[in-house]
């Protein structure tokens, strides 16, 4: 036994190294640089022990609460229209009929797309002048000018929304038809004897039978919504009024040279994250487990 348990620990040691190396360490030497005021452009300085400064100037900066308010908006909207629609496309897929295997295969393009590649494409097709949304508008009348989808203000956020939610929607709907896949066609059978109607068998047995794989994607997507930036920096050009914390932090450290003031903008991400995570899975534990009791 203990024989397998060190050959056990041998093959875990090169992902554990890699884990230290690559994600532990920067997030502590992150952490670490946020507490110092160090300015490339200013190398005579060098790091300057400031305490908590960075973390009060990054507070009383308009700019960054304007990101972090951004990115709460932008989790928050996009990850219920992408559960909702990854879910109704996902119960769709899971029907038979003719012709299912190409279409499952066409629905995952979007997410098979770099994001980068996707957000050139939809800054092509949001253009005010002759883009392909404009045009639609135009011709059903809903708007009787192009409109500046990604250099307006009001407008950008919903832009890249909606973007997120076709790029991320496949990746919602793929988890959720791997769970449909594997549930139990007697219980359906069952139902269906005793006469029970297609949205009572939905909210009775198929939601509560899925709620685990349901949960797993809502986290993976909320980890990936909260620290999203190349979608934003793509479509708005980095704008100001339209940018994410990772945007803000990314900003301070290569382009301002304030190496402390985007380390601390990082570590607030990082514990933005963590408090969402923590939160998500003790509440998603409380929900499942006396069920599974």
């Amino acid at each position: 036994m203990k024989g397998s348990h060190r050959t056990a620990l041998l093959f875990l040691l090169p992902s554990f190294i890699f884990v230290v190396f690559f994600s532990l360490f920067p997030i502590f030497e992150s952490f670490r640089l946020s507490f110092y005021r160090l300015i490339l452009t200013l190398p005579w300085i060098g790091q300057k022990p400031i305490g908590w400064q960075n973390y009060i100037d990054l507070w009383d900066d308009p700019v960054a609460m304007e990101s972090l308010f951004t990115t709460l908006i932008f989790v928050g909207v996009t990850i219920p229209l992408e559960l909702l629609c990854g879910l109704g496309i996902a119960l769709v897929l899971n029907e038979a009929f003719h012709g299912r295997g190409l279409l499952r295969a066409v629905v995952l393009i979007p997410w098979a797309i770099p994001t980068v590649v996707s957000a050139r494409m939809w800054g092509w097709m949001f253009n005010d002048v002759y883009g392909v949304v404009n045009e639609i508008l135009l011709a059903l009348g809903v708007v009787e000018e192009g409109l500046a989808w990604t250099a307006d203000p009001d407008l950008a956020l919903a832009a890249v929304v909606a973007v997120d939610v076709w790029k991320t929607a496949p990746f919602m709907t793929l988890l959720i038809l791997a769970a449909l896949q594997t549930l139990p066609e007697d219980v359906y059978e069952a139902a269906q004897i005793d006469g029970a109607r297609p949205v009572r068998v939905f909210l009775q047995i198929t939601l509560p039978m899925i709620r685990g794989p349901l949960l797993v994607a809502v986290i993976f997507r909320m980890l990936d919504a909260l620290r999203v930036f190349d979608v934003f920096y793509v479509l708005t050009s980095n704008s100001v009024d339209t940018t994410p914390m990772a945007g803000y932090a990314r900003q301070k450290m290569f382009e301002h040279q304030q190496m402390g003031a985007g380390a601390a903008a990082a570590s607030v991400l990082f514990a933005l994250i963590a408090v969402f995570t923590a939160v998500y899975m003790v509440a998603a534990r409380v929900k499942v487990e006396p069920e599974a009791a």
